[in-house]
């Protein structure tokens, strides 16, 4: 039976990052799951599990990892940290040749390193099997409160980062009272399903689409909105999502009559350059724009939602967009859209984040590592093995060679 040795490397990227790969107690049940493994565990002051945590549960804290055969982390790894020939994962933020990983994809190639990309791994239909976007949703929509209650003063909460769990945030939600306001949200997917979450918690009341354009109601409610409720072609109203998806330029945004009656919209959509942007510049300066607060968990700056100019971070989440002079002002004065950008959500809450993140992992992922992966779901999520680019990713080769 062939052993595998794996270490839990230390995040190096600055600013630095909480998360963890693989919790502590994630570690114990796959050593005791797994004869043919070990763990061992980088030390690390800055993690949201500390060194105790880890060696508390029988793991080996070891500074230097070249003896092990995989080596796992949550952000990109230093190039000159990389360690020849090794099986790596980590989120490499290289696949649309991101100009600032360059550097990054030039080194996996050159220290002949096989590199599998959180973010790349997927089922038989093309399907991503793991992430972190429930808890970018979960913290999004609760920063979205979080930013409506300070502009209009109704309500003071604990940012999401200074709480220990989700527990504690959620102990936060049950002094929010909202007044009777309506929240848009589009998207479908796990970031959406978090968002959802919070406003569960909140016991917002879900309505229809129709029933949020047309009716009133004495307390707050949200609707979701799938790209059938935003988009649709200008000729013959009709929609189909696969021709969407191939050819989201030939689409219109018909989002406009919902900026007329939203108070809150919170963005959890995937977008393409190629599709339409939800609401215009010109569409927010018309008398009748509703909107005072968005929390845009996506993050596309200069994509669907023409307010995200930048990227907010955690400790300075929200940023005003002045209507009238089309740039940044302050936040909660009364010409501007209160906007809400971060692009790093799940380091607010960090363990939750990881534990949830390392259980799929575990159950998703690992066993196809350790065992028969029949599916192919490593190989497919290989960008590169033995100094050059695998097949899926040969489109890359004038950013990585």
């Amino acid at each position: 039976m062939q052993t595998f040795k794996i270490g839990v490397l230390r995040e190096e990227k600055s600013p630095p990052d909480k998360r963890v790969p693989l919790t502590p107690l994630i570690c114990a049940e796959l050593v005791k799951q797994y004869p043919n493994i070990s763990i061992v565990i980088q030390p690390s002051p800055i993690r949201c599990y500390s060194d105790d945590e880890y060696t508390s549960f029988g793991l080996t804290l070891q500074e230097d990892l070249s003896d092990c055969d995989i080596l796992m982390g949550v952000k990109e790894v230093p190039a000159e940290k990389l360690i020849v020939g090794k099986k790596y994962f980590f989120f490499s933020h290289t696949i649309k040749k991101q100009a600032h990983n360059q550097k990054l994809m030039k080194a996996l190639i050159q220290k002949k390193i096989q590199m599998i990309d959180y973010e790349t791994l997927t089922d038989k239909k093309n399907n991503r099997i793991i992430g972190f976007g429930r808890y970018a949703g979960i913290v999004g929509a609760y920063n979205g409160i979080l930013g409506y209650g300070l502009k209009y003063d109704l309500f003071r909460i604990k940012p999401a980062h200074q709480c220990r769990d989700k527990a504690e945030m959620e102990e936060e939600l049950k002094r929010v009272k909202l007044p009777n306001i309506k929240i848009a949200l589009t998207g479908g997917g796990r970031v959406a399903n978090g968002a959802i979450e919070t406003l569960s918690a909140l016991k917002i009341r879900k309505v229809t689409a129709e029933e949020f354009l047309m009716a009133s109601f004495r307390e707050p409610v949200y609707c979701q909105l799938n790209p059938r409720d935003y988009v649709e072609r200008p000729n013959d109203h009709n929609f189909d999502l696969n021709d969407f998806f191939m050819h989201p330029e030939h689409f219109v945004s018909k989002f406009p009559p919902f900026t007329k009656v939203t108070d809150l919209y919170i963005s959890t959509h995937y977008w393409d350059p190629r599709s339409p942007k939800m609401f215009t510049k010109k569409d927010m300066k018309s008398s009748d724009f509703r909107i005072s607060v968005i929390a845009d968990i996506t993050c596309d700056v200069d994509g669907s939602v023409p307010t995200t100019i930048r990227a907010s971070s955690i400790s300075q989440p929200f940023y005003g967009y002045n209507i009238i002079k089309e740039k940044e002002d302050l936040p909660f004065t009364k010409d501007t859209i209160c906007v809400m950008a971060v692009d790093n959500l799940p380091c607010e809450l960090p363990r939750n984040a990881s534990d949830d993140f390392g259980k799929d992992l575990a159950e998703r992922v690992l066993p196809f590592v350790f065992g028969e992966d029949k599916d192919k779901i490593i190989k497919r999520a290989s960008i590169c093995k033995d100094g050059k680019l695998t097949l899926n990713y040969e489109y890359l080769s004038d950013y990585a060679y």
